[in-house]
């Protein structure tokens, strides 16, 4: 895969991590639109992590299943074919993220940060903010109890680390990885948004 060449302009490439409820459903799409670039949300929604492993039937299930231990319940031949399915998704992922990349982007979750961490010009940003924020936003941006939000803060937080960190092998709460890392709790979402637009237009351009 051939990846930009330091020195020469390049659309803006923004990755953005969250901890559940930091408002980058908000975030993300605002920035995009301000950088003239595409949004791709996360790939896997709330809802359908808020389902127990194996209840899903389409792609999630196989990520549970690639990812072994007490997300895959698999036993003889099973095993065999999630590793080899491990292998597809990694691929199949990976390609989008560095095809998406090429024509700027800003990108949600989808280890954006490990795969475009030598990307030219990309911008790699964590949102985070303290939990009972977090809840107060997600309950109120959707719509549901504080309670059900919790719930869904408990186990998306857990959920989405544990996918990077089986199958990418990175923690994604790691805040080395990032360029910023902004309290959406203390700064508010109108100021973050300034913000990652300010350094998504300053990493795209190329230095002397």
């Amino acid at each position: 895969m051939s990846t930009p060449q330091p020195g020469r302009a390049a659309r803006p490439v923004v990755t953005i991590f969250e901890s559940y409820g930091s408002g980058a459903d908000e975030v993300g799409p605002r920035v995009a639109e301000a950088l003239g670039v595409a949004f791709h949300a996360q790939a896997f929604s709330s809802e359908q992590l808020e389902q127990p492993a194996g209840q899903d039937e389409g792609l999630l299930s196989r990520v549970f299943a690639a990812m072994g231990g007490s997300y895959a319940a698999l036993d003889g031949p099973a095993v065999a074919m999630a590793q080899r399915d491990e292998h597809e998704l990694l691929l199949r992922n990976t390609d989008w993220v560095t095809d998406t990349a090429r024509s700027g982007a800003v990108i949600i979750g989808r280890n954006g940060a490990f795969i475009l961490a030598g990307w030219p010009g990309a911008l790699h940003v964590r949102l985070d903010a303290a939990v009972p924020r977090r809840v107060e936003r997600a309950a109120r941006t959707h719509g549901i109890s504080p309670e059900r939000a919790a719930k869904r803060q408990r186990r998306e937080d857990e959920v989405r680390a544990d996918m990077s960190i089986r199958l990418y092998g990175w923690d994604p709460r790691d805040p080395t990885r990032y360029d910023l890392v902004l309290n959406t709790g203390t700064l508010g979402l109108d100021a973050c948004v300034d913000i990652i637009v300010h350094a998504g237009r300053v990493k795209a351009t190329p230095t002397a």
